[in-house]
């Protein structure tokens, strides 16, 4: 009986694990076909009106040309009523180029109708149900948007007022960020990675930030994005020009790390649509945020992978460019007012890097500030910046304004760029030290900085103003100038308890750092309601969903092992009457606990850098636990089920299935609590190292004798003790009469009570809730090193 209402219940599982898979399937496979559906039906629309165009300026330029013939004509004419005559039947003939003139007025006055029209479509489209009406508006949009450009570029009057009145460009709330005397310094070896950097950076703007290896720009661009931990900033940093913190924008401040941080196991759309959903504005129509979407995924190239997966190490996706741009709309979608880029062009091609540039300098153009670290970009990806921040080693600016006037200004130094050289390529091998410029002057590289802050007058720092009157080089050493003191032998070199002691110091500083940049909320001033924690959450939901399905073949090893284990640990411990089956619940909590806690392992270690990355930009760290957790009870509530069918029947005890079940089950809930501790806290080497060798040794001091109080307390704190107690309990009360000497007896000598069945399920439900709080603290506080 109990056999075929496990089988029954298998057969429902698989069915339904493979129907909702498939159910997935089809329902993309629509979203696909309305999509394209869609996008035909506007391109032949487009098509069209491009033909009616067309033809209308055909016409045009003929009746241009008849009347010129006509005048011409009529000049030669001597006779006035003989030509009156003729003006009446070419007339009658040819309409006069006025009437043409005004059909095309009133073409112009039927765009601006259809304008009119498409605002009460817009209205219209968020009440829109159907993916084929959505995906139509956002496409027709899209064909507006590519035409306006054109007409933008082709600098006619019309695109020029266009420009100038579109609503649209200039949606966003302007971020202006400014920085005085900025200087970062690392704690723990006192040395400067900054040093007296001055400058902006503007709205509507691209700002390439230069520099050789050491320079950094990395450094600056963490500061300017307030993510720099275990430094100390001196200096001043402005935001609209007011004294605010980068955090009270974070919902509208993007930022692309340099490393491709995507999901594999996801689609390039379904990173793309995530992203949207948790950051964009909770008030924005479904209608418009396909508009985003589309446009993100137009503009950076996508269309012909956007239903492929990314891929990871192990299983090959999409190339390496496709991923650097996947990881750029990542950011895009969520229509950041400031944008901050970590070398996106780096690994790219020529076509690759202008095609992203072009994406960038549309935001630009909707008044996005831009701020993008470049390594040796070409001549012609060179032109596309507005403004360029050049440093030197040591963290020193050289230049910062206008691209457009670099070469002008080290010229004026002396400093000419050869023929056939690349202008940045050239400044930079100048900065390294690499070629020495011909100058007349007789400027050196190690002057460059110096020559920039008396140019602008900005305040020099003490080490430089010696050498102000004579303008020589300063000899700068960050290295050995800010650690001279450690190298010496003198009474200040620290001592190993000194030096122990400063390390430990800094790690907590360094720790606070991230405890406050986490905990301590600022304000919000972007004027943006992202969705609440329980819409994040269902979003997570569904992205875990469909990661856990195309990782089925792994949660079917699982449970092929959990039945060999079951069947074969069965087998080998017999239920004996003298020990209520202890030796093998013994094996049972051994081997559930190892198995478990090792599958449980693979919910937080593999996707780190993908939550670090999402936690930085305001996604629910609340949303992400819970939901993945939530996904982690389907293998809590079904792998008891499918352990106990080999163990339980091989091994048949006297105790119900039922009680079996919710005792392994408490001890599954309980076990994967413990496992994201240990995936959170620790790498994943360690982690499954203690993952093994946790169970074995509780299990094994679960099982000692209980001779002295500090025995006894050490065991009561394990897991495994209240587990075996309540599997032994559950199986001892099914033993009546002769048996009761006996069962008393047991009891006794492993000091189990036969009323605590309850609390030992209740100890293992509080130990995995305990676990998962301090998981879920421990995701807020830990942070890469």
């Amino acid at each position: 009986m109990h056999s075929s209402k496990l089988v029954a219940i298998s057969v429902l599982l698989f069915i339904f694990y493979n129907c909702y898979e498939q159910v997935i399937t089809i329902r993309g496979r629509r979203y696909a076909r309305s999509r394209e559906a869609a996008a035909k039906s506007v391109k032949e629309n487009a098509q069209a009106r491009a033909r009616w165009l067309a033809a209308k300026d055909a016409v045009k330029k003929r009746a241009i040309e008849l009347q010129s013939q006509f005048l011409s004509h009529n000049s030669s004419s001597s006779e006035h009523n003989d030509a009156a005559s003729g003006r009446k039947e070419t007339g009658a003939g040819y309409p006069p180029i006025q009437e043409i003139e005004e059909s095309s007025d009133s073409s112009d006055g039927f765009d601006a109708e259809t304008e009119n029209k498409n605002q009460k479509r817009k209205q219209q489209t968020k009440h829109a149900r159907t993916n084929t009406q959505i995906f139509k508006y956002a496409y027709s949009q899209l064909e507006k948007e590519k035409a306006q450009l054109k007409r933008n570029r082709d600098l006619t009057l019309s695109g020029v007022i266009s420009m100038a009145t579109n609503s649209e460009t200039s949606r966003r709330p302007p971020v202006e960020i400014a920085f005085r005397d900025l200087t970062v310094t690392l704690k723990q070896k006192k040395k400067h990675l900054l040093r007296s950097v001055t400058g902006e950076i503007r709205p509507g703007r691209i700002t390439a930030l230069m520099g050789p290896s050491g320079a950094g720009k990395t450094t600056l661009l963490s500061a300017l994005a307030g993510k720099t931990v275990g430094c100390s900033i001196t200096g001043l940093v402005l935001i609209n020009g007011k004294g605010e913190s980068i955090r009270s924008y974070k919902k509208i401040v993007g930022f692309v790390p340099q490393d491709d941080i995507v999901h594999g196991n996801l689609t390039v759309e379904e990173n793309i649509w995530f992203s949207a959903n948790c950051r964009l504005s909770a008030e924005l129509a479904k209608a418009d945020k396909v508009l985003v979407v589309e446009r993100v995924i137009e503009s950076l190239g996508l269309q012909p992978v956007r239903d492929s997966l990314v891929g990871t190490v192990e299983k090959r996706g999409i190339s390496g460019g496709q991923r650097k741009r996947v990881n750029v709309g990542l950011e895009l979608v969520m229509e950041p007012s400031l944008l901050f880029l970590d070398e996106p062009t780096s690994g790219l091609d020529s076509s690759s890097s202008q095609l992203l540039l072009r994406a960038l300098r549309r935001e630009a153009l909707e008044g996005v500030n831009i701020c993008m670290v470049v390594h040796q970009p070409s001549y012609s990806l060179f032109k596309m910046f507005d403004d360029l921040i050049l440093l030197a080693k040591g963290g020193l600016t050289v230049y910062h304004g206008s691209v457009r006037d670099v070469e002008e200004y080290f010229a004026h130094l002396g400093i000419n760029v050869p023929e056939r050289i690349n202008p940045p390529d050239y400044f930079i091998d100048v900065l390294e030290g690499m070629i020495k410029p011909n100058t007349s002057s007789g400027v050196s590289y190690e002057e460059l900085p110096l020559r920039w802050m008396l140019h602008k007058g900005y305040p020099l720092p003490p080490d430089m103003k010696p050498n102000e009157s004579g303008l020589e080089a300063p000899v700068i050493n960050v290295d050995s100038k800010n650690q001279g003191n450690d190298a010496n032998s003198g009474p200040e070199q620290l001592s190993f308890c000194g030096e122990f002691w400063q390390n430990v110091k800094y790690k907590l500083e360094a720790r606070c750092d991230v405890i406050q940049n986490n905990f301590l909320k600022s304000k919000d001033l972007s004027r943006r309601r992202t969705p609440s924690i329980l819409l994040q959450y269902r979003y997570f939901l569904g992205r875990i969903a469909k990661q856990r399905l195309r990782e089925a073949r792994i949660q079917a090893i699982d449970y092929l092992i959990l039945l060999l284990a079951g069947a074969c640990l069965g087998l080998i411990a017999k239920a004996s009457d003298e020990s209520f089956g202890a030796p093998g619940y013994t094996y049972t909590v051994i081997a559930t606990s190892l198995l478990c806690k090792i599958a449980a392992l693979r919910t937080f270690s593999l996707d780190k850098l993908q939550y670090r990355r999402e936690r930085a930009s305001g996604i629910s760290s609340l949303a992400h636990f819970v939901a993945k957790d939530t996904i982690d009870h389907f293998n809590t509530l079904i792998k008891p089920l499918v352990y106990l069918s080999m163990f339980y029947f091989f091994s048949n005890p006297r105790s119900y299935f039922i009680d079996n079940y919710i005792v392994l089950l408490c001890l599954v809930y309980c076990v994967t609590g413990i496992a994201y501790a240990l995936a959170i806290f620790l790498e994943p080497g360690s982690s499954q190292l203690c993952s093994v060798l946790l169970p074995v040794v509780l299990t094994l001091l679960s099982t000692q004798p209980k001779d002295s109080k500090f025995m006894k307390i050490l065991t009561n704190l394990c897991y495994p003790s209240w587990a075996l107690e309540a599997f032994i309990v559950s199986n001892a009360k099914r033993y009546y009469g002769v048996w009761l000497i006996q069962r008393c007896g047991a009891l006794l000598r492993n000091n189990y009570n036969l009323h605590h069945w309850g609390l030992c399920i209740s100890l293992l439900m509080a130990a995995g809730a305990a676990s998962r709080a301090l998981a879920f603290f421990g995701m807020l506080t830990l942070q890469k090193k």
